[in-house]
C-alpha cells in the first residue's frame, strides 16, 4: 500500500501543485521519487511531529492538499492536540498518512502498533477515516480525499499486501448489491482482509455461505447500507485493532441507532497482549486474528444462530 500511495499521489500532484507531501524524517526510498521529481511540493519536518501537524494545518488553511506521512503512532497520537485543535476544529484539508497500521511493525514493539488509532481519530467526526485492505482499495481512497476538500486520516499496512480482487459484498465504486441466500455475514476494514477471505474460503469449502464486505472508508453511510444489506444475518466484524473504540463499536453504535435487530459479534486485538513482540502473523494468531481463528468465530456465530 505504501508504494501504491506514493505513486498515485506523485500522479495527481504533477497536475495540481497544492498537493504537499511532508514526511516526518520517515519513507524514504518510498518517497523518493515524489521528493526528486516535485522538491517544491516535498517538505521533509524532521522528528518533530507536532510541529509537522500545525504546519500542515496552516498551509491547508492558505489553500494547500498537504498529505502528512510517518509511521502510524507518530502523526497521532504523538500530535493529538495539534490535531484536535489544528486540524478537526478549524476543519483544514491535512490528510494524516499513517503506515503500518495494526501490527504491521510487529517487531518493533507496542510504541510501533497502531492498534488504538481509529478508536482515537473517530472521535473527531470532521475527521473521514480510511482503512483500505489492498492497493486498488487504496486507491479509491485516494481518489475520494482528493475529490473532498475536507480533513482525513488515511491508514495503510507496512507494504506488501497482496490485490484482493474484491467482487461480492458492496463494490466499494458503486455500492451495488448482489442477491444471495447467506447463513452469515462478515465485515473487515483493513490489511487484515486478506485473512478474512482465507477464512471465508475454508467455510464455503465446508458448504457455508457467506456475504463478505470490506469497508475501505469508515463511515455511517457505508455501515448502514451492508446493515441494511444483511439485516437478518448474524455478522462478525474483524479489525486488527483493540476492541474498544475501533470499527466494531462503530458498527454496534450505528445498529444501535437504526434499531438493527441481528446479532453482532466482534473480533480484534485483545489489549492485555500489547506487551508481546514478534512478527504481525505471529501477533495475529496471539489475537485470534489468523484465517484459521476467524473461520472458527464465525463459524460458531452461525451455528449458533440457526
Amino acid at each position: 500500500m505504501r508504494n501504491t500511495f506514493a505513486a498515485e499521489l506523485l500522479k495527481a500532484a504533477r497536475n495540481d501543485s497544492t498537493i504537499l507531501l511532508i514526511t516526518g524524517d520517515l519513507g524514504f526510498g518510498v518517497l523518493d521519487e515524489f521528493r526528486s521529481e516535485l522538491p517544491e511540493q516535498f517538505i521533509n519536518s524532521g522528528v518533530a511531529e507536532q510541529s509537522m501537524m500545525s504546519m500542515a494545518a496552516g498551509l491547508a488553511s492558505q489553500g494547500f492538499r498537504p498529505f502528512v506521512y510517518s509511521i502510524a503512532n507518530f502523526p497521532t497520537f504523538r500530535c493529538l492536540e495539534q490535531i484536535r485543535n489544528d486540524v478537526s476544529y478549524m476543519k483544514n484539508p491535512v490528510t494524516i498518512v499513517s503506515v503500518g497500521a495494526g501490527m504491521g511493525y510487529g517487531a518493533h514493539g507496542y510504541s510501533h502498533h497502531a492498534i488504538e488509532d481509529i478508536a482515537v481519530i473517530r472521535i473527531f467526526k470532521d475527521i473521514e477515516i480510511y482503512s483500505p485492505s489492498d492497493q486498488e482499495e487504496t486507491i479509491f481512497c485516494i481518489d475520494k480525499i482528493l475529490n473532498r476538500s475536507v480533513p482525513s486520516y488515511l491508514r495503510l499496512g507496512k507494504g506488501g499486501e497482496l490485490s484482493l480482487k474484491l467482487s461480492y459484498g458492496f463494490e466499494h465504486t458503486n455500492r451495488e448489491k448482489i442477491t444471495g441466500d447467506f447463513q452469515g455475514a462478515v465485515f473487515w476494514t483493513g490489511a487484515i482482509g486478506s485473512e478474512v477471505l482465507k477464512a471465508k474460503g475454508q467455510l464455503e469449502g465446508e458448504g457455508f455461505r457467506i456475504s463478505a464486505t470490506s469497508f475501505p472508508e469508515i463511515s455511517k453511510e457505508a455501515i448502514c447500507e451492508a446493515l441494511n444489506f444483511n439485516v437478518d444475518l448474524p455478522i462478525l466484524t474483524v479489525e486488527e485493532h483493540v476492541f474498544e473504540g475501533g470499527f466494531g463499536s462503530s458498527v454496534l453504535e450505528i445498529a444501535s441507532d437504526i434499531g438493527h435487530k441481528g446479532r453482532i459479534t466482534r473480533l480484534g486485538i485483545d489489549s492485555r497482549n500489547k506487551h508481546q513482540l514478534g512478527s504481525q502473523s505471529f501477533l495475529r494468531e496471539l489475537n485470534g486474528l489468523n484465517s484459521p481463528s476467524i473461520a472458527i468465530k464465525l463459524k460458531a456465530l452461525m451455528e449458533s444462530a440457526t
